[in-house]
C-alpha cells in the first residue's frame, strides 16, 4: 500500500516554498525538470513564449508559472482561448471595440490586450487564430500598438505574450494555414510540455495530489492507494493526459466508501485497447460515463456478480443494493450467460 506520506514531489515542495502559486506542477521526472528549467530561464525576460504540447498536459500551468516568476507577477495574468470564441467576435475580444462599431455594439468594450497592460496575456490554442487576424496580432507583438474595432485612436500597451497550441504550427505554415512571420515572432522561446506517457514516474505524485484535493472538497478521508493500482496506471497510455487522470481520480474518490482509493485496475490493464500504439494520440478519450461503467463492471465481476452482502459489489461501492441494481440497468451491464 502507498500512504499519503509517500511519493511527495520535490518539485511540488519547491513550488510551495517559493510562493509562486504553481504548486499544481507536480512531478520530479527528467522531462518535467527540463520544462521547469526552461521556465526559470525565460521568466525574468519579456520574451514571447510558445508552449507546445498535447491537450491536457498542463500548458496553462506552465504559462502561469512563467508569469508568477516574472517581474510582471504583481500585474494581471489574462487568458483567452482562441478556439472558444466565435471568429466574428475574436477581434473584439482581443482588441476591444468602440460603441457603434457593429450591430449590437451598444457600448465601448475593453479588449484583453488593454486588460493585460503591464502584465501577461496567455493565448491558448493560438493555432485556431483566423488568418485575417494574424497580421493584427503580429503588429501588436512588434510595435505594442493597435486600434479598437471601429476606433481611430492608436493605443499603446506593454504586454508580454505567451501562446500555446496542441497543433504543429510549422506544418501549418508549410500548408499556408498560419503566417510564417507570426510563427517566427511567436517561436522566440519554445517550450515543449511532454505527454503523461513520457513522464510515467510522476503518476504516483499526481494521483496523490488529486486525491488530496478531491477528498478535501468532498470532506472524505482517503489514506491508502493500492500499489497494484499505481502500477496499472503507470502502464496506461493516458491519451487525455493529466486532465484524464484527474477525472479518473475524482470519480474514484466519489466511489470510494472507505479509506482506500478504489480505482478499477481493469481500466488500465489494456492500453492498446484505448490506443493503436503507446505513442499514438487519441482525439476521443474515455468519457466519465464510460469510465463509470467500466469501474462498476470491474467491481461487480470482482465480487463474482454478488450484489448484496458485506462482500458484495454494493458494499464495495458504498451504495444500497437497490441503487446498484438501478445503476447496472442504466449503464447497460448484463451478466454473461
Amino acid at each position: 500500500m502507498i500512504s499519503l506520506a509517500a511519493g511527495v514531489s520535490p518539485i511540488a515542495d519547491r513550488e510551495a516554498r517559493d510562493g509562486s502559486g504553481t504548486d499544481e506542477i507536480i512531478g520530479a521526472s527528467l522531462a518535467l525538470r527540463r520544462v521547469l528549467r526552461d521556465v526559470d530561464v525565460v521568466s525574468p525576460t519579456d520574451s514571447t513564449v510558445l508552449i507546445q504540447g498535447e491537450t491536457g498536459t498542463g500548458k496553462e500551468l506552465v504559462a502561469r508559472a512563467i508569469h508568477d516568476r516574472s517581474a510582471r507577477r504583481a500585474r494581471s495574468f489574462v487568458k483567452l482561448n482562441c478556439a472558444a470564441i466565435p471568429t466574428g467576435l475574436l477581434e473584439s475580444e482581443l482588441f476591444g471595440h468602440e460603441r457603434g462599431a457593429f450591430t449590437g455594439a451598444i457600448r465601448q468594450k475593453i479588449g484583453r490586450f488593454e486588460v493585460a497592460d503591464g502584465g501577461t496575456l496567455f493565448l491558448d490554442e493560438i493555432g485556431e487564430l483566423p488568418l485575417e487576424l494574424q497580421p493584427k496580432l503580429l503588429r501588436i507583438l512588434q510595435e505594442q500598438e493597435f486600434e479598437r474595432v471601429g476606433g481611430q485612436r492608436t493605443l499603446r500597451v506593454d504586454v508580454r505574450l505567451i501562446a500555446a497550441t496542441n497543433r504543429n504550427l510549422a506544418g501549418m505554415v508549410a500548408e499556408q494555414l498560419f503566417r510564417d512571420d507570426l510563427f517566427y515572432r511567436l517561436n522566440v522561446f519554445p517550450i515543449d510540455v511532454p505527454p503523461l506517457r513520457e513522464r510515467r514516474e510522476d503518476i504516483p505524485a499526481l494521483v496523490e495530489h488529486f486525491m488530496r484535493r478531491f477528498a478535501r472538497q468532498m470532506n472524505r478521508r482517503i489514506e491508502i492507494i493500492p500499489r497494484d493500482t499505481i502500477a496499472a496506471m503507470q502502464q496506461y497510455a493516458w491519451p487525455g493526459n493529466i486532465r484524464e487522470l484527474a477525472n479518473v481520480v475524482e470519480r474514484s474518490t466519489i466511489l470510494s466508501p472507505g479509506p482506500t482509493l478504489e480505482i478499477s485496475v481493469a481500466e488500465f490493464e489494456r492500453p492498446a485497447a484505448r490506443m493503436s500504439h503507446a505513442g499514438a494520440r487519441s482525439d476521443h478519450p474515455a468519457t466519465l460515463a464510460e469510465l463509470e461503467r467500466a469501474h462498476i463492471l470491474a467491481v461487480v465481476e470482482d465480487a463474482n456478480w454478488r450484489i448484496a452482502g458485506p462482500r458484495g459489489a454494493a458494499a464495495r461501492l458504498g451504495m444500497k443494493r437497490t441503487t446498484l441494481h438501478s445503476l447496472i440497468k442504466r449503464v447497460g451491464i448484463a451478466r454473461p450467460a
